[in-house]
C-alpha cells in the first residue's frame, strides 16, 4: 500500500490518503516518528503499526484535552474515553501515560471532590458516594476526606431554615431525614439538632 496523500487538517492532525481511496487520521508525532512522506510503500506489517501508532496518539491527544477541560480521576478518564469510541486498551494506555507524567492524580483529585461536595453542605457519608461515583479508589477515600473542612455552620444553617419548632416532632424528622440524605451521622445530627435547641432556648430567654 503507498501513501498517495498526506493533509495537514489542524497544527498537530495529518490525515493520510492511500492509493486503495482510503484515508487514516493521525498525528504530528506519528508523521515524524515514522518518517512518513507522500508515496511511501508500506506493507502489510508496516501498515498495521502505523494504525495502532496513529489510533493511540490520537487517543493520548484525546485524553489531554479531556483532562484539561475537568478535573477526574483515572478510572474516569478511562471510563470516558472508551464511552467516546476509543478502546478501552488505548485508553488504559493514554491514562497509565498521564499518570506517569502526574497529570493525572487520584490522590489530588479526591481532594478536589471532598472540598467541592463539602461546599455543597454534604457530610462524609453523601462525599464516600461522590468519591465512589468519580472513580476515585477506595484506599484514597480516608486521606481525601482529611480535606474536608468543618461543616457544623452548615448543618447549622440548614435546621435553622427549616426547623421553626424544636418541639415539632414531624418537622424534626423531616429535618433528621434530610441532613441524613446529604450524608452526615446521627452523632452528627444529635449535636446539631442540641446546638439549635439551645440557642432556641438562649434567644427565648434574652426576649423575656
Amino acid at each position: 500500500m503507498r501513501i498517495s496523500e498526506m493533509r495537514q487538517t489542524s497544527t498537530e492532525r495529518f490525515t493520510l490518503v492511500f492509493d486503495d481511496g482510503s484515508a487514516m487520521k493521525t498525528t504530528l508525532d506519528i508523521v515524524a516518528g515514522m518518517y512518513l512522506y507522500s508515496g511511501m510503500e508500506l506493507d502489510e506489517a508496516d501498515f498495521e503499526a502505523l494504525k495502532n501508532a496513529s489510533e493511540y496518539s490520537l487517543c493520548q491527544g484525546h485524553a489531554a484535552r479531556l483532562i484539561s477541560q475537568q478535573a477526574m480521576s483515572k478510572k474516569g478518564l478511562r471510563d470516558k474515553l472508551v464511552q467516546k469510541g476509543e478502546t478501552p486498551e488505548n485508553a488504559q494506555k493514554a491514562a497509565d501515560r498521564l499518570e506517569e507524567l502526574g497529570v493525572l492524580d487520584d490522590s489530588v483529585f479526591a481532594g478536589i471532590v471532598v472540598r467541592h461536595y463539602a461546599a455543597k453542605g454534604f457530610g462524609a457519608g453523601r462525599i464516600k458516594n461522590e468519591l465512589y461515583r468519580h472513580g476515585v479508589p477506595r484506599e484514597l477515600w480516608d486521606e481525601g476526606l482529611k480535606e474536608m473542612p468543618e461543616q457544623d455552620e452548615k448543618m447549622d444553617r440548614f435546621i435553622r431554615t427549616r426547623l421553626t419548632d424544636p418541639q415539632d416532632r414531624a418537622q424534626i424528622k423531616k429535618v433528621t431525614d434530610g441532613l441524613a440524605r446529604r450524608g452526615y451521622s446521627w452523632s452528627e445530627i444529635k449535636e446539631a439538632l442540641a446546638r439549635f435547641k439551645a440557642e432556641a432556648e438562649e434567644t427565648q430567654w434574652t426576649e423575656q
